[in-house]
C-alpha cells in the first residue's frame, strides 16, 4: 500500500507570507489551504509582485484596476486582509536584487514564520511555466535567506526600522503524483468552497481567457486527486522544506554510523 502523505504541522504557524507573481495566482488551489488557516486563526498575508495589467486586452491601467479589486474580493473569501500590491511590470518580471530587495523588505515587514511561493522550473505538470512565475519563485527563495541576514539590504534596517527575520517553513505547492511534494493540508468542505469562491471573484478576468472551465468544475476535480494521496476527500499538496531541519544528508549519514 503506498504510504499517505502526511499533514503539514500547520499547528505551529503563526503567520504565512503568500509571494506570487500576478492576481488570481493564489487562486488555482492554494487558496483552499490559505481558507484553512485564517479559519484556524492564522494570519496570512498576500505579496502580488505585479498588478497583472498586461493579462487582459483592456488598456493596461484599467486592467490593473479591475484585476486589484478582484484580488481583493478574492482575498476576503478566504479571510486575508493583507494585500501588498507591488509595481513590478507584468509579463517582463525581472528576477533580480530590485526584485529581491522588495519581497525580503515584506517579509521583514510581516514577519512571517512561512512562506508560500510558487515553482521557478521551465516544465510543470501543467506544461512549460510562465516567465513572471518563475522570476517569482527564484526571487522569493532567495529573499527568505536575504531577510534573516542583517548585512544584506542593510538599508531596511538602519533607515527603515526594520529587523531581520527568520523564516521557518517555505511551501511550494504541488500536486498529485509529484515526486517532490511532501505534505497535504485537507481541504475538505468549507476551505475548498471559500477556495473556489476565490478563484470565481476573477470573474472578469477569466471571462476574458478563451474557453477558461467554471472554477467550480476544475477546482474541486484536481483537488480530490490530491486528496486520494493523503487519504481525505480535498487535498492541497505542498513541497515543504523545514530550514530548522538538518538536511537530509546529515541525517541519513547520522543513521548510517549508528
Amino acid at each position: 500500500m503506498t504510504e499517505l502523505v502526511p499533514a503539514l504541522p500547520e499547528e505551529s504557524f503563526r503567520r504565512v507570507l503568500c509571494v506570487v507573481a500576478h492576481p488570481d495566482d493564489m487562486e488555482y488551489g492554494t487558496s483552499t489551504a490559505v481558507a484553512r488557516w485564517t479559519a484556524r486563526g492564522i494570519e496570512v498575508g498576500y505579496l502580488l509582485l505585479t498588478r497583472g495589467e498586461a493579462g487582459m486586452p483592456n488598456p493596461p491601467e484599467e486592467t490593473a484596476r479591475l484585476r486589484l479589486a478582484e484580488q481583493q474580493a478574492a482575498c476576503a473569501a478566504v479571510g486575508v486582509e493583507h494585500l501588498t500590491v507591488l509595481e513590478h511590470p507584468d509579463g517582463v518580471l525581472v528576477y533580480g536584487l530590485d526584485l529581491r530587495r522588495d519581497i525580503c523588505r515584506e517579509i521583514r515587514r510581516f514577519r512571517p514564520d512561512v512562506v508560500v511561493t510558487f515553482g521557478y522550473a521551465v516544465e510543470t505538470p501543467m506544461g512549460y511555466d510562465q516567465a513572471d512565475h518563475r522570476a517569482a519563485g527564484l526571487a522569493a527563495l532567495d529573499a527568505v535567506r536575504d531577510a534573516a541576514n542583517r548585512w544584506v539590504f542593510a538599508e531596511q534596517i538602519d533607515d527603515e526600522g526594520l529587523e531581520p527575520c527568520d523564516v521557518r517553513w517555505i511551501l511550494l505547492p504541488a500536486f498529485a503524483g509529484d515526486p517532490g511534494r511532501t505534505h497535504g493540508v485537507d481541504v475538505t468542505g468549507e476551505p475548498l468552497q471559500r477556495g473556489v469562491a476565490s478563484l470565481e471573484a476573477h470573474a472578469r478576468y477569466l471571462a476574458a481567457l478563451p474557453d477558461h472551465p467554471a472554477p467550480a468544475d476544475f477546482i474541486p476535480m484536481f483537488l480530490a486527486l490530491n486528496g486520494k494521496e493523503m487519504g481525505v476527500e480535498h487535498a492541497m499538496l505542498f513541497r515543504a522544506r523545514d530550514l530548522q531541519a538538518p538536511p537530509a544528508l546529515l541525517i541519513e549519514d547520522t543513521v548510517d554510523d549508528s
